[in-house]
């Protein structure tokens, strides 16, 4: 069963539970999935829509700290229980210290030595990572690494 499907029958069991909040934050995953695959005009691949639902979970946490900051608890509420319900859908990310192996193994596969290397560094450690590391927890080691 793909997560588009998965993702359906979720959300009609939450529909049957009376589950409002999980059962609409599924809607509009269903939505924005069906969008991408209408646009690209063939069937997403797994890891396409992982990465919608990586977008929505970064729509998000974005919105959690804007509510937050503006002392919306009642919306920054509500996100949190969206981006909880939409983390269940993707991968476990890999740990802070397996990031910082993995960067300390492409620093010295490449050879990089300054700040300047960055540009090499990043964008293998994010394939061989395959969509489980977090980009900004990866840079900030990164960057900590090579200074």
């Amino acid at each position: 069963m793909n997560l588009l499907d998965t993702i359906t029958k979720d959300m009609h069991s939450s529909m049957k539970a009376g589950d409002k909040i999980k059962a609409n934050t599924l809607r509009t995953v269903l939505a924005k999935l069906k969008d991408k695959q209408i646009n690209s005009r063939k069937d997403l691949s797994e890891q396409e829509e992982l990465n919608v639902i990586k977008t929505l979970v970064k729509q998000r946490k974005e919105s959690y700290e804007i509510f937050t900051k503006a002392g919306r608890v009642d919306l920054a509420k509500k996100e949190d229980s969206e981006l909880n319900i939409l983390n269940n859908y993707l991968p476990n990310m890999m740990s802070e210290d397996n990031i910082k192996i993995l960067v300390q193994n492409v620093i010295s596969e490449t050879k990089a030595s300054s700040l300047a290397d960055i540009g090499k560094v990043m964008p293998l450690v994010m394939k061989k990572g395959k969509g489980k590391i977090d980009g900004k927890i990866a840079n900030v080691i990164l960057r900590d690494l090579l200074e």
